[in-house]
């Protein structure tokens, strides 16, 4: 019953589609030769790009 709602526009959402289609673009052309490293730092930059969005 304590749960938020957060409304997110339609061009809000657009644009993080589009970012995250532009990281999966640039990982195909550019990988990281740690793939490890990879999946742990890619985690980390897209848990902070939600905090800043929500």
């Amino acid at each position: 019953m304590g749960q938020v709602i957060q409304f997110i526009s339609k061009s809000e959402r657009e644009r993080i589609r589009l970012i995250q289609e532009a990281r999966a673009i640039y990982d195909s052309i550019f990988p990281s030769a740690d793939p490890a490293g990879e999946q742990t730092s890619g985690a980390n930059a897209r848990q902070g790009d939600r905090g800043n969005l929500a």
